[in-house]
């Protein structure tokens, strides 16, 4: 009887090697995916026969409405691929080329006409009980935070519906909030018509089919 031949050396690297290509490869299609980094189709409302809704309003006089307009600041504000960096900065704002997902929104209102962080600061000065987390109002940060817009949101603009799937109800400009994140809605669509949103959160593409990525906590439409 002939003794049983044992892999060579060169078979095992060969075969780890196939191994590690194959387990690099999935891993890359699915960061792909998951951060939207392969390129995809995007539709627009028009494509599932909804209405793009306007502001009545527009604040600051420049021929756009309300709502595309926070949405175009918030875009234009992203597309500078600004630094994650949520640090504390004396005066409340941060400096230029840094943000985080609640700059995305005062960006998006300064761009329509409107100074979120006067509006949110004067809110909490004048109804400390409407943000029972604040021991202290502190104008250099309140504004960026998450729980404090929401309250704010919740007080001062339309309540919108929660369900992704009614895609109707969701219209450029409106704000979408998660447990710990906030973002603003897109004129882009998926292939089943709901929204992408503009945020940051440290992740590679900031405007993105992510709507559902977290749950959603709140959904807001600015009508002062």
């Amino acid at each position: 009887m002939k003794p049983e031949r044992k892999p060579k050396p060169a078979f095992w690297a060969a075969f780890l090697g196939f191994a590690l290509l194959l387990a690099l490869t999935w891993a890359g299609l699915w960061a792909g995916f998951r951060f939207n980094l392969l390129p995809k189709r995007s539709y627009t409302a028009a494509d599932f026969g909804i209405e793009t809704l306007k502001s009545p309003n527009d604040a600051d006089a420049d021929g756009i409405d309300d709502y595309r307009d926070i949405m175009l600041g918030a875009r234009a504000f992203v597309e500078t691929n600004p630094k994650y960096d949520g640090s504390y900065f004396a005066g409340g704002y941060p400096p230029e080329g840094v943000g985080v997902c609640t700059d995305v929104i005062w960006q998006g209102f300064m761009a329509a006409g409107y100074t979120l962080k006067d509006l949110v600061d004067a809110d909490i000065a004048e109804n400390r009980e409407a943000y029972p987390e604040i021991d202290t109002p502190d104008p250099n940060i309140d504004f960026r935070r998450v729980r404090n817009l929401r309250i704010f949101f919740a007080r001062h603009a339309e309540s919108l519906t929660l369900d992704p799937n009614e895609i109707g109800e969701w219209q450029p400009g409106d704000i979408v909030v998660y447990p710990k994140h906030i973002a603003v809605v897109s004129d882009k669509r998926n292939k089943k018509g709901q929204p992408y949103i503009i945020h940051h959160g440290g992740q590679p593409v900031l405007e993105e089919d992510a709507l559902t990525r977290m749950e959603i906590v709140g959904h807001y439409r600015w009508t002062p």
